[in-house]
C-alpha cells in the first residue's frame, strides 16, 4: 500500500490527502466489526453453503467481473463453481420497509425508484411442494398465479439444486455435475445463449 501511495503522488492528482482513510485501519473496520456484530445478536447474520466462482491457482474467491471469458483476471486459470459456507444478511426482512419508505420521497426519477422496486424483488404468492413419487422428498416451488397449478405438468430443477446431485442416470449426473462446474461469467445467462433441457428419471404425484 506504501508503493502505491507514492505512485498516486507521483501522478499528480489533486486529492485531499489529509483526509485520506484506509479500510485495512484497525480504527475503520473496527466499526464494520462493530456493526456487523449487532446484524448478528440480532438475527440478521447467518451462515449456509452457496456456490462462488473459485480461481484454483490463487485459491481465492472471484467476483463476475473478474472472471473473463471463464478465466482468472489476474493469473487466467480456469475459474470453476465451488460451494463454500458464508455469511449472509436478511435483507429481505426490510423489503416491506424499503418499500413503503420509496412512496414518501420526493423528487425522485419514477426510473430509478422502478429499478429499486425490482432490485427489492418482493413478490406475493405461495409456496407449494411437489411430493416426489418415489420417496419422501418433495420439490418446493413458488408461484404468484396459485390459481393456474393446476395446469403444471413438469418442474424444471437447476443444475445446482440438491436432488440434481441425487440423478440415477450416469448421464444426467455427470451433465449437472458439469454444469456446476461451469464457469458463470454473468449473473444471468444471454437471451441468445443456448439452453439445454434433460428429462431425468423423476416423477411426481
Amino acid at each position: 500500500m506504501c508503493s502505491m501511495l507514492v505512485q498516486l503522488r507521483r501522478l499528480g492528482f489533486s486529492y485531499a490527502w489529509e483526509r485520506e482513510f484506509a479500510t485495512c485501519d484497525p480504527e475503520y473496520y473496527r466499526w464494520n466489526q462493530w456493526f456487523f456484530v449487532q446484524m448478528w445478536k440480532r438475527g440478521l447474520a447467518y451462515r449456509k453453503k452457496a456456490a462462488v466462482n473459485w480461481c484454483p491457482v490463487d485459491k481465492t474467491v472471484l467476483a463476475n467481473e473478474q472472471v473473463i471469458d471463464g478465466r482468472c483476471w489476474r493469473c487466467e486459470a480456469e475459474v470453476v463453481q465451488k460451494e463454500l459456507e458464508q455469511w449472509f444478511l436478511k435483507i429481505t426482512d426490510y423489503a416491506d420497509e424499503l418499500l413503503s419508505a420509496m412512496d414518501s420521497l420526493e423528487g425522485w426519477p419514477q426510473k430509478v425508484l422502478t429499478l429499486q422496486r425490482n432490485w427489492i424483488g418482493r413478490s406475493e404468492g405461495m409456496e407449494i411442494d411437489f411430493a416426489l413419487a418415489d420417496g419422501n422428498e418433495a420439490i418446493r416451488v413458488f408461484t404468484t398465479r396459485v390459481d393456474t397449478i393446476y395446469g403444471a405438468t413438469f418442474v424444471v430443477l437447476a443444475p445446482e439444486h440438491p436432488l440434481a446431485a441425487g440423478l440415477h442416470r450416469p448421464m444426467l449426473r455427470s451433465r449437472a455435475t458439469w454444469r456446476r462446474r461451469k464457469p458463470r461469467t454473468r449473473r444471468f445467462d444471454s437471451p441468445k445463449s443456448e439452453k439445454r433441457r434433460v428429462s431425468p428419471p423423476v416423477t411426481m404425484r
